[in-house]
C-alpha cells in the first residue's frame, strides 16, 4: 500500500530511537482552529496541562513561529494549508474578491465589458426561507466564457492549482474534509472530485431579503453547537464511516475539518447580542482577550475549552480504533485575529467611506478611481475588500500609481500603516497587469483598525499583521519528542509535509513546484 512507504521512524532529531523506531503514517487529521495564534497554544497548554493540546503537543514539533504565506482571509488561509502556495498559485485572496475576466451572476450571456465579484460566501447558498439547504445556488455565481459559453463559476474551478485531497485520492486514498459554508466545495481543487466526503453544515445563514436566517455566530455557544456537528462527522469518518455515518470501508487517509468558536470567541463585542442563540450562557459578555498578553475572555476561553474537548473526542476515537499511532495529527489555523490587545482597537468606518470623506476626495483623480471602485455596484468598475486589510481593484488600471499617491499622502488620515502598489506588488505576487485576480492597491492599516462601524466585533482578519498571520502549528504524532521550533515556517509548508508522510511526492502538488515549498524543517532526515 502507498500510505505504508514513509514511516515516522525516519524522523531526525525528534524521534524517540529514530534509527530503530518505524511508525508507518497511513491518516492525516488536519484540524484548523480558525484564528489560533501559536501564543494560544503556549497559553493554554500552560493553564492546562491534562488537555487534549497539552497532550498533543507532549509528542510533537510545534512550530511557535509560524505564518500564513500571505493575507490572512480563510480562503488563501486554508488553501495555503491544503495545496502548499499562496495567492500567487492559488489565484485566490479573499472569499469576496474579483476578476477581471468574469461577469455578474445575473449576466447569463456573458456580453459587455468584463470584470465582476467573486463572491464565495454564505449568500451563494440555496435558501427555503431563510433556512440554507447546505448546497450551492448556481444562478448565484459569478460567470465566464468557457469554450464559448457563459458559464458559472463554481468555488472549485476558481483555484489555479490542485490539492492534497486531489493528489491523496489519485493514488487511492479516500478523503474528507468539514467546513462552514457549501462555498467550501473550494476544496475539490480543479477536479471538483477531490474530496470523497465533504461536510460543510453552514454556520450564517444570509437568504435574500427579507428573509432572515438564524446566525451561528451570535454567540459562541451556537458556534460551539455548529462545531460539533463536523466533530461527529470526524468522529464518524475515524470509524470508517462517512460524515453522517453510512460505510466507507476504513478511516480516510486525509480529512479534517475547521472549528469556529475560537474566532467567534475573538470577535464577540458582546455575546448573543440580540438574543437569537437559546443556550447562551454567556449573554452579554464580551469575547475577545481581556489585555495585550492574551489572556481570554470568558466567552473565548469557552470556546478554546470547547475545542479542546473535541480534539480530545478525536484523540479518543483514534485510539479506540487502534489508528492513534498511524495518524499524523495537525492542528493549525486559517487565519489568526487582529488585535489581540483590546487598547488597540480602532473602528473608524469603511475604507471608501473614509476616502470619501476627505476634502479633496472630489476633485482628486487618484481619490476618484479609489472611490468609483467602491461605489461599483457590478461589472467592470472595480471593487473594494475591506476588513482589517483594504484590497483595491480599480476600474482604470492606468490610475493605479494616482490612487496610492492620494494614499500615502492621507496616510494618518485614512490609518494607513502601508499602501502597496506597482513594484511592491509585483516583488510579492502576479502583476496585476497581467493577473487577472491580484488587487492594484494593497492596503495594510495601522495595528488595530477594522475598516467597520460595526459594534458587533472587536476583532477580524483578512490583513498581514502579525496578530492576523502568526498562526498555531503542532504536528504530532506518538512517536515524537516534544520539540519547539522558533525558526519562522509558513503554513503552506503543511501541505507537502502531508504528502510526504504519505509517502507521496510532495511536486505532485502544482504550488510546490512553482513557489518552491518546502516540507516543514525538523520532521524528516536529510531535510
Amino acid at each position: 500500500m502507498f500510505l505504508k512507504q514513509m514511516a515516522l521512524g525516519m524522523l531526525a532529531g525528534v524521534a524517540l530511537n529514530a534509527s530503530a523506531q518505524a511508525a508507518d503514517i497511513d491518516h492525516v487529521l488536519l484540524i484548523s482552529v480558525d484564528g489560533l495564534h501559536a501564543l494560544d497554544v503556549a497559553n493554554f497548554v500552560e493553564a492546562h496541562p491534562n488537555s487534549a493540546m497539552a497532550e498533543l503537543t507532549g509528542h510533537a514539533v510545534t512550530f511557535s513561529n509560524a505564518r500564513i504565506p500571505f493575507n490572512s482571509d480563510s480562503f488563501p488561509g486554508l488553501l495555503a494549508l491544503v495545496t502548499g502556495g499562496s495567492p500567487i498559485t492559488t489565484g485566490l485572496f479573499y472569499d469576496v474578491s474579483y476578476d477581471r475576466t468574469f461577469f455578474d451572476p445575473a449576466n447569463t450571456t456573458c456580453k459587455g465589458a468584463p470584470g465582476n465579484f467573486m463572491v464565495f460566501d454564505e449568500t451563494i447558498d440555496l435558501y427555503n426561507g431563510a433556512v440554507s439547504q447546505n448546497v450551492i445556488d448556481p444562478t448565484k455565481l459569478p460567470r465566464r466564457l468557457l469554450n464559448g459559453q457563459c458559464v458559472p463559476v463554481f468555488p472549485h474551478q476558481a483555484i489555479k492549482t490542485n490539492t492534497i485531497f486531489e493528489v491523496v485520492k489519485a493514488k487511492g486514498g479516500r478523503t474528507a474534509w468539514a467546513d462552514k459554508h457549501p462555498a467550501y466545495d473550494l476544496v475539490n481543487g480543479p477536479s471538483g472530485k477531490g474530496v470523497d466526503d465533504l461536510f460543510t453544515p453552514e454556520i450564517t445563514n444570509a437568504p435574500p431579503p427579507p428573509a432572515v436566517g438564524f446566525d451561528a455566530t451570535v454567540s459562541v455557544d451556537c458556534t460551539v453547537a455548529n462545531d460539533a456537528l463536523k466533530v461527529t462527522a470526524i468522529i464518524n469518518e475515524i470509524n470508517g464511516l462517512t460524515h453522517d455515518g453510512r460505510p466507507a470501508g476504513g478511516a480516510p487517509a486525509v480529512f479534517g475539518m475547521n472549528f469556529q468558536a475560537v474566532s467567534v470567541g475573538q470577535k464577540l463585542a458582546k455575546d448573543n447580542s440580540d438574543g437569537s442563540c437559546p443556550q447562551s450562557t454567556h449573554s452579554g459578555q464580551p469575547g475577545g482577550y481581556v489585555d495585550g498578553r492574551g489572556t481570554p475572555s470568558a466567552v473565548l476561553a469557552f470556546g478554546l475549552q470547547k475545542t479542546d474537548e473535541a480534539l480530545g473526542d478525536m484523540i479518543k476515537a483514534l485510539k479506540n480504533r487502534g489508528i492513534f499511532n498511524s495518524t499524523l495529527f495537525i492542528v493549525s489555523a486559517k487565519h489568526g485575529q487582529s488585535p489581540i490587545n483590546p487598547a488597540k482597537v480602532t473602528k473608524p468606518g469603511h475604507f471608501a467611506d473614509l476616502v470619501a470623506s476627505l476634502p479633496d476626495s472630489g476633485t482628486d483623480p487618484g481619490a476618484q478611481a479609489i472611490l468609483s471602485a467602491g461605489n461599483c455596484p457590478t461589472g467592470s468598475c472595480g471593487f473594494i475588500q475591506d476588513d482589517d486589510v483594504a484590497l483595491v481593484w480599480l476600474g482604470d488600471q492606468s490610475k493605479t500609481q494616482a490612487a496610492v499617491d492620494y494614499l500615502n499622502k492621507n496616510a494618518k488620515a485614512l490609518f494607513i500603516e502601508d499602501a502597496l502598489a506597482g513594484d511592491e506588488i509585483e516583488l510579492k505576487l502576479n502583476s496585476p497587469k497581467h493577473d487577472s485576480r491580484t488587487p492594484d492597491i494593497f492596503v495594510q492599516p495601522i495595528y488595530g483598525t477594522i475598516y467597520t462601524t460595526s459594534g458587533k466585533k472587536n476583532a477580524e482578519h483578512g490583513g498581514m499583521s502579525f496578530a492576523d498571520v502568526n498562526v498555531g502549528l503542532v504536528v504530532s504524532n506518538p512517536r515524537l519528542q516534544a520539540t519547539t521550533i522558533k525558526t519562522p515556517v509558513l503554513t503552506s509548508q503543511v501541505a507537502p509535509t502531508i504528502l510526504r508522510a504519505l509517502g507521496i511526492d510532495p511536486d505532485e502538488l502544482n504550488s510546490v513546484r512553482v513557489e518552491h515549498t518546502t516540507v516543514l524543517p525538523g520532521l524528516f532526515d536529510k531535510d
